[in-house]
């Protein structure tokens, strides 16, 4: 895949996380100002798949599907890289999303980085792609409702695409056809070399309702919207968690897109169904940025 440049978007590249070496890659749009009564940008975590043992900010997909993002929200992208298995297990890839988080947070405290000077700290999504949206669930999870720790930083809500969830038991769309790029041999491939040596895909970093996850019916959390192609080998697990949130009293939107497969956003970011994707992301921003939109 080419990287596509159309001028509307620059990015730069920053460290982290030194223990780690870790950097993250800001996308900040060039073309339009900011609505009229918003003076400063969103900031929108963005969090690539890859099952936890490959991707990159640099792979030409992710940097296309960031810049699609920025350009389409009018908002800063923040990509960040996190450490991948099999040498580094889970669930170093879900400290590593917090740490992202935390650096927000401190360039928020310090002022030290100018391209953060024109976002708007009260108005944070993140979106995570496949096994960037089970990062995204732990990191819902993690921070609670109003992400009271990471002030001045304001985690509005959650974009969960796709998210690569697991379980012991195989659902229908499991058991189906593969995909093009996906079958459930990749997928498990993927757990045994993600998940703690031992475990099994009910562990709670795979499996939300696990024997051993938390509670999730006694967790406060933002706002999601889940969306899944209506074609994946995940959707019926996605949809019985967007499910089983909702009757928790949850505020979760859920979304199938109409005869897409995984990593339909990713590979083909300026595709119709993107737009349509892009559409949906926006009109969950503008719904969840503020306290009273929340309630």
């Amino acid at each position: 895949m080419a990287v596509v440049d159309d001028q509307s978007v620059i990015h730069k590249d920053c460290l982290f996380d030194e223990t780690h070496d870790l950097r993250l890659r800001l996308y900040k749009p060039t073309t339009s100002p900011p609505p009229p009564g918003r003076e400063k940008l969103p900031v929108l975590f963005y969090f690539h798949g890859g099952g936890f043992v490959v991707g990159s900010r640099e792979w030409p997909n992710c940097h296309n599907t960031c810049q699609r993002l920025a350009s389409g929200l009018q908002a800063v992208v923040v990509a960040p890289d996190y450490r991948l298995a099999p040498e580094h297990r889970l669930p170093a890839a879900v400290d590593d999303g917090v740490a992202a988080v935390k650096w927000l947070q401190s360039k928020a405290v310090e002022e030290g980085e100018e391209w953060l000077s024109s976002v708007d700290l009260d108005r944070v999504y993140v979106l995570g792609d496949s096994s960037g949206g089970n990062m995204a669930h732990h990191l819902a999870v993690g921070l609670g409702a109003g992400s009271t720790g990471f002030d001045p930083v304001r985690v509005r809500g959650y974009i969960l695409l796709a998210p690569f969830f697991g379980g012991i038991v195989r659902t229908e769309s499991e058991e189906g056809p593969a995909e093009k790029l996906l079958s459930l041999e990749i997928l498990d491939r993927f757990w045994r070399l993600s998940l703690p040596i031992g475990e099994n895909r009910d562990h709670p970093l795979a499996n939300p309702f696990g024997p051993g996850s938390p509670d999730l019916e006694q967790k406060q959390m933002d706002p999601m919207l889940v969306i899944v192609g209506g074609c994946e080998l995940l959707r019926d697990r996605v949809h019985d968690y967007a499910t089983r949130l909702k009757q928790m009293g949850k505020k979760v939107e859920y979304m199938e897109i109409e005869g897409q497969e995984h990593g339909f956003f990713t590979n083909q970011p300026y595709s119709e169904s993107s737009h349509d994707f892009i559409g949906l992301v926006r009109g969950f921003m503008s719904q969840n940025s503020t306290d009273d939109q929340q309630v």
